[in-house]
């Protein structure tokens, strides 16, 4: 969303507030006055004027008890007050909802953004510390940097599409190479599993063609094995496999963690949800979040298939590009 887009969001809700407030106390006031001529007639009464009206001759007047008439007035007032007070209220509370919504929007972009790049950054902080080690040795480092201007691309992609989410033009349409997007994953993570002492295993079909746009789809496959890796004991594998049927691809990530619990299974996929700790790097609680909200955004789904003290497998499927 643009600036000048903030601006008449802000311009609208004044004017409705305005509109709004102004609008009520015209009709407050209206029925009112109303309301006070209604007493004043039914409380009045008539009596001779006997000094005489215009010309010196007698005649009717109308006469009301100022104490009948004063609590009326007083009450009115109050009431009116309140009337408005109530309706500036309301009024305030519906027109800074596009605020609200902004501001929500910021807040969750900007942790979106600290969980989705940390990953990355973490990786290429251990990248670096391997190509300091291999300098130090006096070893090739061919490999090393282009692992990290893969790294580096991959930021890039991830901050990109962040940013045109963010704007609301971020892409809905596009296709993923199962295979590629799994590996350009893995790729990022091998040197946290590595730190960590966890082994990664890929078994893939050939030919897999997700109808997710690239970088979501390996954005979503970097959190599920960032997790798993999490959870994963030193000296086990995590594993991950997809196949597919002629409408969805079917992604598992299985880890050899102690499950997660039963009033758990749901919980982990809201945002700020953390499982047990592992003693590893601490999260934000959010990966498994995002991975389902950009699931569900695009036709797909994440869900846990099956937990135990021996392990977890999470299924994700997404439709099949035809």
């Amino acid at each position: 969303m643009s600036a000048a887009e903030d601006r008449r969001i802000v311009r609208r809700a004044a004017a409705r507030v305005g509109l709004l407030v102004g609008g009520a106390s015209a009709i407050a006031l209206a029925i009112g006055v109303g309301i006070l001529v209604g007493v004043l007639l039914t409380g009045a009464r008539r009596e001779t004027d006997h000094h005489g009206g215009p010309g010196g001759l007698p005649g009717d007047r109308v006469v009301v008890d100022f104490d009948d008439v004063l609590p009326w007035v007083l009450g009115l007032g109050l009431l009116g007050v309140a009337v408005i007070g109530v309706v500036g209220w309301a009024a305030s509370r519906w027109s800074v909802r596009p605020l609200d919504e902004a501001l929500r929007r910021q807040r969750a972009f900007v942790s979106d953004a600290s969980h989705e790049l940390r990953t990355p950054l973490t990786a290429l902080s251990s990248r670096v510390q391997i190509a300091q080690r291999r300098l130090a040795r006096g070893e090739p480092l061919d490999d090393t940097l282009d692992r990290l201007r893969g790294d580096t691309e991959l930021m890039d992609h991830v901050l990109t599409d962040m940013l045109l989410a963010a704007e609301g033009a971020a892409a809905t349409e596009g296709v993923a190479a199962v295979d590629g997007g799994i590996r350009a994953a893995v790729d990022v993570l091998t040197p946290l599993a590595d730190e960590a002492g966890v082994k990664i295993t890929v078994r893939t079909g050939t030919g897999l063609v997700a109808a997710v746009p690239s970088v979501t789809f390996v954005r979503m496959c970097t959190a599920l094995i960032d997790n798993a890796i999490t959870h994963a004991p030193e000296g086990t594998a995590v594993t991950v496999s997809a196949d597919g049927t002629d409408d969805v691809v079917a992604i598992r990530v299985e880890d050899a963690g102690g499950g997660i619990r039963d009033d758990d299974r749901e919980r982990i996929f809201e945002r700020f949800a953390r499982g047990a700790e592992s003693g590893r790097r601490r999260g934000f609680g959010l990966g498994l979040a995002l991975v389902r909200e950009a699931a569900t955004r695009h036709g797909g789904t994440i869900d846990v298939e099956r937990t135990s003290a021996e392990g977890t497998v999470f299924l994700l499927r997404l439709p099949r590009a035809r």
